[in-house]
């Protein structure tokens, strides 16, 4: 069940082969029979994800805690339900519960997909959790459970979608949400055990782009800059004054939309990427830049 055995002549070799005119750019972001894989994809960056590759032609599953979805999801999956088919066929949304720290689970829960589906093509680690506390102070249970989801959880996720492409014989993609906080520090964060997570994540997709490169699978980061989540509101709503803050520690001066997310997660799961495997994506504003 691989994707496919020969890849479209297009560009300057199709012009150069006098092939008939064709427009392939936009093919290339196309996801319409591929099978895809949220976690975190109840609300916030997940679900922005989420809807992009179902709006491209994905079946998208977004795995999350809750044993049901809530209004606001349901609200989307039924916006991405009306978009209008693309030669009879459309992407759609599917809720499934689970946890992302229990491996078994995670295993079970995309074998069955792929029982249902007959195949997985993307996969998107994204679930994760923020917390701070002094370095030096910080609650052991506090960390461990941190990392248990944000380290834990994503190596769980990319396993139980990489077993299935690798039996399957299909060349996926496999991303990981990591953060421009895996490679700096916040300034005046205390978030050791956050910026710990992400940048075990950025190490752990470079070591598996390399095991599975051989399979044809490939294995990336997305690193976002402060973006305005429900996650971080409830960060900032409690620390008025940060919003101002970081807007101001970025060349743009503001923080970002997780719609602004969109673009690169389309372009790491579809065929626009082939190429690209062990890498990290920044996506911060220019943060990093200064």
């Amino acid at each position: 069940m691989a994707t496919s055995a020969q890849p479209q002549v297009m560009g300057v070799a199709a012009a150069l082969a006098s092939a008939s005119p064709i427009r392939t750019a936009l093919s290339q972001f196309s996801l319409f029979d591929r099978v895809a894989l949220v976690t975190g994809g109840h609300r916030g960056i997940g679900l922005e994800m989420a809807l992009a590759l179902a709006e491209v032609g994905a079946i998208v599953y977004c795995l999350d805690l809750p044993s049901k979805p809530d209004q606001d999801w349901l609200k989307v999956q039924s916006y991405a339900a009306q978009l209008p088919a693309v030669d009879g066929k459309k992407g759609r949304l599917e809720y499934i519960a689970g946890d992302v720290t229990d491996q078994s689970e995670m295993w079970s829960i995309v074998e069955g997909i792929v029982k249902k589906e007959g195949r997985i093509d993307v996969c998107v680690a994204n679930a994760g959790i923020l917390r701070g506390a002094e370095c030096l102070e910080y609650p052991a249970d506090e960390f461990r459970k941190l990392i248990d989801v944000n380290v834990n959880g994503v190596l769980f996720t990319a396993q139980a979608a990489g077993r299935q492409m690798e039996r399957l014989g299909i060349k996926g993609s496999i991303i990981m949400t990591a953060s421009m906080s895996g490679s700096i520090a916040n300034q005046n964060q205390h978030w050791v055990a956050y910026n710990t997570s992400k940048s075990a994540v950025k190490q752990m997709a470079r070591s598996m782009a390399c095991e599975l490169g051989v399979k044809g699978i490939r294995v990336n980061t997305i690193s976002p800059g402060y973006i305005y989540t429900q996650m971080t509101r409830d960060f900032l709503d409690t620390k008025s004054h940060l919003m101002a803050e970081w807007s101001a520690q970025n060349p743009l001066g503001r923080l970002g939309r997780p719609d602004e997310l969109r673009g690169v997660v389309l372009w790491l799961a579809g065929d626009g990427s082939t190429f690209c495997t062990g890498s990290d994506i920044i996506v911060d504003g220019g943060h990093r830049a200064w």
